[in-house]
């Protein structure tokens, strides 16, 4: 039998809708407790044979066996890497690992110049055959730091018959991530014939069906569709000794935590397996201490708190909701006057997606729309072209909030804020993706969300950004009113305390006083009153009285 090493579903007519999707992740969303329970037993581990496997590849580099402990410790310091375990050296430069030779040409023709922090750590982890939890945000190079390893895992194991299950699994929340992954580990795993394949949920089961039953080394996939196919008996999971959780987080919060525990009890335990997540919660913290080793090794890069990139200029506007549309659609025509207007617009409801699309839509505008409803024919293409356009809107639900990875979003518009203000900070995070990138992101805050206030003001500051005075005081008067049955839209204060300014809760004198000069020399609603900034050649102004229409202001 002649094995196709391209054998994928993803020809356009293939694709049907998935009746049972409501939200655009596969029908397991937020259905926990109604999704499928695996009629197949869980193995007994201690009463089967099972066959060993090898998971240490890794040839330590002269270069960086000789490399001081002073210089691997500054690099440290520098990335902001904390490292629990013992772990081996990091990395520095793709010369310094043990690719082999088609792999590394790829990278080079990728034009990749050195690894991204997460890869300088991971790969030597990883490739030792350690567990592994890795906490970075999202963008950091995470599926290159999992996927490379992966495929020198697979390619080190007996060939994949027929009828055989895979050697990696790799666990993603939403389609469009498990597609992303697929095309790195697609592109790579061909160099060293590791077939791969992806499943998901909204497109039609009998291509990915095939494409298993052929057998490939790699399956990337959403949790919900992976779960049918171990029903079926379809997806065996007996040879896999290589996991990867990805957004280990976000599956959680998306009700996956049945799904993923069902599917790691039927892995045999000796796995290699590895975590990924922007976060680090009490749920994610619990998922891994069930299915990763105990002599893991851990790796956080940056703050595990929640940051917003300070490389984004943030700009907030408190308004009512009857304002946001015209608002919405001055700033768009203005944004579209730019050359370079690649725009991604967030709205709460897919209802809500659909009707700022018709409007949009009848103006002029270049607009395209995603949600959960949508065919998956229609999501590809909606993505390609996206992709594709230097001047283009996206209108979308949460789906794209996380996991996708284009390099050249310039801004991001919340005409809806979340519920959550993580959810804000991920939303915000499609832009300035690259290392030297900067991006511009406007919100939309209504009354409605000022419980998120607090929260939102905090992340401004963290992140060194101005904050619109009627969002401080918003948020001045959720901390004095949090007993309060009327909240902030009354402006009613608790037990009729002296009102403190927020800003001396969360800074320090000095600070205030040097920002308050700071106001004072410069203009507001300028390109100055964003020193951090000074790369954004524009910033509508979001600070005015309501009946103030924003313009671009130009250097």
């Amino acid at each position: 039998m002649t094995l196709n090493y391209n054998a994928i579903p993803f020809e356009m007519n293939q694709y049907q809708p998935y009746m049972n999707s409501n939200y655009g992740y596969d029908h397991y969303q937020r259905q926990s407790n109604d999704g499928i329970i695996l009629t197949t037993p869980k193995p007994d581990w201690n009463q089967l044979i099972l066959s060993n496997f090898e998971k240490n590849f890794y040839i330590e580099s002269p270069i960086v066996q000789h490399r001081s402990m002073e210089d691997i410790q500054q690099f440290l310091s520098n990335h902001q890497i904390t490292i629990d375990g013992n772990a081996p050296r990091p990395v520095c430069n793709f010369n310094e690992i043990n690719f082999p030779d088609p792999v590394m040409e790829t990278i080079i023709q990728c034009g990749f110049q050195k690894p991204t922090v997460i890869q300088s750590c991971s790969w030597p982890i990883l490739l030792s055959g350690h567990d592994l939890i890795g906490i970075a945000s999202t963008g950091s190079g995470k599926t290159l730091a999992f996927i490379l390893p992966a495929i020198i895992h697979a390619s080190h194991q007996e060939f994949v018959k027929p009828g055989d299950g895979p050697i990696v699994l790799v666990m993603a929340p939403t389609r469009e991530l498990v597609q992303q992954i697929y095309t790195v580990a697609h592109q790579f795993g061909r160099l060293a014939q590791c077939r791969t394949t992806v499943i998901f949920g909204g497109a039609a089961k009998e291509p990915q069906r095939n494409s298993l039953l052929a057998g490939v080394e790699v399956v990337i996939g959403t949790p919900g569709r992976l779960l049918d196919f171990i029903e079926e008996g379809v997806l065996k999971l007996d040879r896999i000794t290589y996991l990867v959780l990805d957004e280990a987080d976000r599956m959680l919060d998306m009700g996956f935590e049945p799904q993923i525990r069902q599917i790691c009890e039927r892995i045999r335990s000796d796995r290699q397996t590895s975590m990924f997540s922007a976060t680090w919660p009490k749920e994610v913290r619990q998922l891994a201490n069930k299915f990763l080793s105990t002599n893991r090794i851990h790796i956080t890069i940056g703050n595990v708190s929640l940051a917003a990139n300070p490389s984004i200029c943030q700009i907030i506007e408190v308004c009512t909701e009857s304002q946001k549309e015209n608002r919405f659609l001055q700033l768009l025509r203005e944004v579209m006057a730019l050359r370079d207007a690649k725009t991604l617009v967030f709205c709460q409801t897919k209802k809500r997606v659909d009707e700022i699309y018709r409007t949009t839509k009848q103006l002029g505008f270049p607009v395209l729309c995603i949600h959960g409803d949508k065919q998956q024919s229609q999501r590809d293409f909606t993505m390609g072209e996206f992709r594709r356009r230097r001047k283009i809107i996206l209108i979308a639900t949460d789906v794209a909030a996380r996991g996708l990875d284009i390099q050249d979003i310039q801004f991001v518009i919340n005409i809806d804020f979340p519920n959550q203000t993580e959810d804000y900070v991920h939303r915000i995070g499609r832009t300035a993706r690259s290392t030297e990138s900067v991006g511009t992101s406007y919100t939309f805050f209504t009354s409605d969300n000022a419980k998120q206030a607090p929260s939102l003001v905090r992340v401004l500051q963290e992140a060194g950004q101005k904050v619109n005075q009627d969002l401080m005081d918003i948020a001045e008067d959720q901390l004095y009113t949090s007993g309060s049955k009327h909240g902030s839209k009354n402006r009613i204060y608790n037990n009729n305390q002296q009102r403190i300014p927020l800003q001396q809760h969360q800074q320090p004198q000095q600070q205030q006083q040097q920002q308050q000069q700071q106001q004072q020399q410069q203009p507001t609603n300028t390109l100055q009153s964003y020193p951090i900034y000074q790369p954004v050649q524009y910033i509508p102004s979001f600070t005015q009285p309501v009946n103030y229409i924003p313009s671009l202001i130009y250097n």
